[in-house]
């Protein structure tokens, strides 16, 4: 043992500078989910089949194609299982989105869709955050 501990004191350390030396990730890695609103067609698909209820489809119309996905990262488990289940392949894991790391809870819920269509979601119900606030003040 003493031979090892003596031996590692020449060696150069194996462990990466992480902040100052960033390495990429693989193709095939989990990392954040995204979603291409141009494809969806609203089927739920990808709701219906998470796990985590990490999904949240809000249409504003159905026949013009209009939705709103807000997207809880804190809840996800990087399964890919809405991945899978999309029949549309509106939805992908991004291999170099890989960094989840905040100081606050509330930047994990994203919302992807257009502009128009988030503002109007934001609007009509509010961000989670405020939501959330407004029903522990109630009860």
């Amino acid at each position: 043992m003493l031979v090892d501990i003596w031996s590692s004191f020449f060696k150069k350390p194996v462990t990466q500078r992480y902040p100052f030396e960033r390495l990429e990730a693989p193709e095939q890695f989990r990392g954040r989910l995204v979603w291409d609103p141009s494809k969806c067609n609203g089927c739920c698909l990808c709701i219906k089949d998470c796990p985590a209820n990490a999904l949240e489809l809000i249409t504003i119309d159905k026949k013009a194609k209009q939705f709103v996905m807000r997207y809880h990262a804190d809840r996800c488990t990087y399964c890919s299982q809405c991945v899978q289940s999309c029949r549309s392949e509106c939805l992908r894991m991004a291999h170099d989105q890989w960094e989840p790391a905040s100081l606050s809870r509330h930047d994990f819920v994203v919302d992807y869709g257009n502009e128009a269509d988030i503002a109007h979601i934001l609007e009509k119900y509010g961000t989670p955050s405020a939501r959330a606030t407004a029903a522990k003040t109630s009860e």
